[in-house]
């Protein structure tokens, strides 16, 4: 009887598949042939080319005439990165790059990173005669021996909001950001990228290789500003920016251990839009938190991750805060229980959303628990 049944299954199986390939040829026959990628229209295989990297985009050039005509579409090339670490694609010669930012990138272009191969004076003139709607730029000197000749600088991208700078250990950079001082005081956002993780522990000889207070003097519109991992950025260069950047709205510092916080009073008083501090890895002292009016400040998100503060400035720094939404407090030894009970019953946490305290070992479960339950 089993055999039957099989053998029934297998007939009718036969036949199912039978019947589709009849009914497929039927609606072959009737429909014609099955539509390809060759018969979408330019305006679909552009906005399918728009979810691929800059380098599959290339790679796509190469199929066909049409492809590569599509692939070449300034509308895809509005946020560029040339670093090959980043973005795979490598600029053979500055004679390429210049017609690549005549032909292919034009006004559309939007946002470019740079290498330091690439940075030179006639390239930014380029950049500012045929992308007029550049506003964001990378500049990476990060693994510079030596500057390009600056001299003949005329003109740089006049309408540049977001900047960022890889910056050199050894390579002094006055003489190229004595170019551009004229063309960014329109910036908002600026990064100043050290080199941090390169350093060995081993104490070198520290060079400041931006002049962060000509800088600030140039740059009075910034809202937010981040030095990061920067060996010779310390406490006057926190008060020559709140000096002159008014809108300040986010500063970091993260990973510059020249920090200790000592004006970090005059940034607070000063800063009246200031919401955003992260001080990461910084070398803060207890007794500069103290002298702080944080209960006039308006932050929101503070990070002190890694730093050597006492109980004392714990408690007085939170309880003072009036509508902490993120918290990163880990790594400290001085963040204990007294510190979580003194905090919650200030009930300064009621607007707070994200919490961090990794590692910090002198915290029980118990305290933990009882914060999470209240306020978890």
């Amino acid at each position: 009887m089993d055999n039957w049944n099989v053998l029934s299954v297998q007939t009718a199986s036969s036949q199912i598949q039978s019947h589709d390939m009849n009914s497929s040829f039927r609606r072959r026959h009737l429909m014609g042939p099955a539509p390809t990628i060759e018969k979408l229209p330019d305006k679909v295989l552009l906005n399918i080319f728009s979810y691929l990297s800059h380098l599959e985009i290339c790679r796509m050039a190469r199929i066909c005439r049409r492809w590569r005509q599509v692939a070449y579409d300034t509308r895809l090339w509005k946020n560029v990165s040339l670093r090959p670490e980043v973005s795979g694609l490598h600029v053979g010669s500055l004679e390429s790059l210049l017609g690549l930012i005549s032909v292919r990138f034009g006004p559309s272009l939007r946002y470019i990173e740079l290498p330091i191969e690439l940075i030179t004076h006639t390239v930014l003139h380029e950049l500012a005669a045929k992308c007029p709607n550049l506003t964001h730029m990378l500049l990476d000197f990060s693994t510079a021996m030596q500057l390009h000749d600056f001299s003949e600088m005329q003109a740089f991208p006049t309408k540049l909001r977001y900047m960022c700078i890889c910056l050199s250990e050894v390579i002094f950079m006055e003489g190229f950001m004595r170019k551009i001082y004229n063309f960014i005081n329109g910036l908002e956002v600026l990064h100043l990228l050290g080199t941090y993780e390169k350093c060995e522990e081993e104490e070198e000889e520290v060079y400041e290789v931006v002049n962060v207070h000509k800088l600030k003097s140039a740059t009075p519109n910034l809202r937010v500003i981040n030095l990061y991992g920067i060996n010779f950025v310390d406490d006057s260069h926190i008060d020559a920016f709140s000096s002159n950047c008014i809108q300040l709205e986010c500063l970091a510092v993260n990973y510059c251990n020249k920090v200790t916080g000592s004006t970090l009073k005059t940034l607070i008083q000063r800063s009246k839009r200031l919401t955003c501090l992260l001080m990461n890895g910084t070398n803060l002292r207890s007794e500069y938190l103290l002298q702080v009016e944080w209960d006039k400040c308006a932050l929101q998100e503070l990070d002190i991750t890694a730093t050597d503060i006492s109980t004392e400035a714990l408690i007085d720094l939170l309880v003072r805060i009036p509508s902490l939404r993120f918290l990163s407090a880990g790594q400290i030894n001085g963040f204990n229980d007294s510190v979580l009970k003194s905090w919650m019953e200030a009930g300064n946490t009621k607007s707070l959303i994200a919490l961090n305290l990794e590692a910090s070992d002198n915290l029980s479960d118990e305290a933990l628990l009882k914060f999470l339950t209240r306020h978890g």
